[in-house]
């Protein structure tokens, strides 16, 4: 299948004006997202002043490679810049749409005008560039990929499966990604620092309990554990603690079992007494229609009736 065939429109004419200089290759299919914005809108390449570019609001990354933006920043003064970067009017003078790194590189090149083209583009259009992007950037840690998400579906009022499919992604892509902004912060920083994987973090989300999680997050680092073994150890640690549930459940202590008894004889039916261990606890009394419930409301009101008379 043909990059042609993969992208929509819109950001088919984006990302074939920007190249791939800072990026890898989009492999991700786009839905025709700006048909309505062809090609011919961007601009032949112009040099404008880096003092009037204003950041991308809706840039994924907020963390940067220095080493790597020094390196680039030598290769631009050697080579000069083999890609423009993209932007877009605003009120002040330009918005970058696409190729941060490479203006940040400018900038400390010394440079003060960069190549750039300009496009019309609304919010949406760039949010979704943005994504697209750096969604499948190595070096975009899956925190921040999770975030973009959040950020675009608050901002523009749409559920996970509305991305989904502007995108052209599977939505199990959104959810799982986003499942990940439910751990701990402590778990999160694990995955933005990369010593944790996002494969080990999906591996922590049945624990449900955030002091367990940060508890197999530090074991995970400590004893190097492979995803399987992570997900191993989690499904050891859940079968074992449901096992324990059941068997505290089938087996009361003798005094409650005792009252059951007594309550079962009493009342003609099934009770369940439920404890504990802070010695708290209910009593259930069971009834299989409307007229076993009147039978049993009527015993209890008449053993009342005799002790208030008593």
């Amino acid at each position: 299948m043909t990059r042609r065939k993969r992208l929509g429109k819109g950001l088919e004419a984006l990302l074939n004006a920007t190249g791939n200089a800072d990026t890898e290759p989009a492999t991700l299919p786009i839905a025709n997202m700006s048909d309505s914005q062809p090609e011919s809108a961007i601009s032949d390449i112009t040099h404008l002043p880096i003092g009037v570019i204003e950041e991308n609001p809706f840039q994924p990354r907020r963390e940067f490679n220095e080493s790597e933006i020094s390196s680039l920043a030598a290769s631009l003064t050697s080579h000069d810049m083999l890609q423009p970067i993209l932007v877009r009017p605003s009120d002040d003078g330009y918005q970058l749409i696409s190729g941060e790194r490479r203006l940040r590189a400018a900038k400390r090149a010394g440079w003060t005008k960069i190549p750039a083209r300009i496009r019309e583009a609304d919010d949406r259009l760039v949010a979704e560039l943005a994504i697209v992007e750096n969604l499948q950037r190595k070096d975009l840690n899956p925190i921040e990929k999770a975030l973009s998400f959040r950020r675009y579906i608050d901002q523009h009022e749409c559920t996970q499966e509305d991305l989904a499919k502007r995108l052209e992604i599977d939505r199990s892509t959104v959810t799982n990604l986003m499942r990940l902004l439910e751990l701990p912060t402590l778990v999160q920083d694990a995955l933005r620092n990369g010593a944790l994987t996002a494969g080990h973090a999906r591996a922590l989300l049945p624990l449900g309990d955030e002091r367990l999680q940060i508890e197999f997050c530090n074991k995970i680092q400590n004893q190097q554990l492979s995803v399987r073994q992570t997900e191993q150890m989690v499904s050891d640690y859940i079968t074992k603690a449901d096992t324990q549930v059941a068997k505290s459940r089938r087996k009361p202590n003798e005094h409650i079992e005792s009252l059951q008894q007594d309550l079962k004889m009493a009342l003609g039916t099934k009770v369940d007494i439920r404890a504990t261990k802070r010695g708290s606890g209910r009593i259930v009394i069971h009834f299989q229609n409307p007229k076993e419930f009147d039978r049993l409301r009527a015993i209890l009101r008449s053993r009342n009736q005799q002790k208030s008379a008593g």
